[in-house]
């Protein structure tokens, strides 16, 4: 099970010059379709006096979710370079837009596809790539005669504690790699519950304590 992936902390620019054009790449993360359009809105109010906005973006683990837009240049001289270049770093969840100003000189279709690959070269260059692990986030919700077998077995595997309340009834908030999810949660509610770890697949319900899952970040 695949639970990483690269991707760009922040904002990060670059840009390219030929004959008189200039091409300015601003890449940036994004996680969903409201993001990314954001930022397009932004670039584009930053260079409304420019003839061109060409994007393209790569969202999600299964990189099933991408666009590429050429935004008026001719058909896949713009958008296909830049999500070329996305997916030669091998990114997700990164929305990439170059903006255009025109110098007066027809690049043609080769110089049009060098300038927005390299602009947007200059910009990934730039930026800080990462690798980051998925998590899932659960909320154990507990009985405090549970507390101190809650807290302990937490403690003992080494479990990131993202969020706890502890105010008529237990609740703490923990984050699990995806991958070692299963195997992570039956440790835990074996330690909590003092069952076997082998017997505790049969377990449905432990007396006290409630398991969530939330979210996956």
């Amino acid at each position: 099970m695949t639970d990483t992936y690269k991707t760009i902390t922040a904002e990060s620019t670059g840009e390219f010059k030929d004959r008189g054009s200039k091409f300015i790449a601003y890449a940036f993360p994004a996680y969903s379709e409201e993001e990314w359009q954001e930022h397009l809105e932004q670039v584009k109010k930053l260079h409304n006096k420019a003839r061109h906005h060409c994007y393209a973006y790569r969202i999600g683990m299964d990189k099933n979710n991408f666009r590429a837009n050429d935004d008026g240049e001719p058909s896949g001289t713009a958008g296909r370079p830049i999500l070329g270049q996305i997916d030669s770093f091998g990114l997700t969840n990164v929305f990439i837009v170059v903006v255009r100003y025109f110098g007066g000189t027809k690049l043609g279709t080769s110089g049009l596809i060098n300038a927005y690959k390299l602009s947007t070269i200059d910009a990934l260059e730039q930026a800080n790539i990462i690798e980051k692990t998925l998590e899932d986030i659960f909320q154990f919700t507990f009985d405090y005669s549970l507390m101190s077998d809650v807290m302990n077995a937490i403690k003992k595997n080494d479990v990131e504690i993202v969020e706890q309340d502890f105010g008529e009834i237990g609740r703490i908030k923990i984050a699990i790699r995806q991958s070692e999810v299963e195997q992570m949660l039956n440790i835990l509610k074996s330690q909590i519950g003092k069952i076997r770890i082998e017997e505790i697949e049969e377990v449905k319900k432990i007396a006290g304590l409630k398991i969530d899952f939330l979210e996956t970040r």
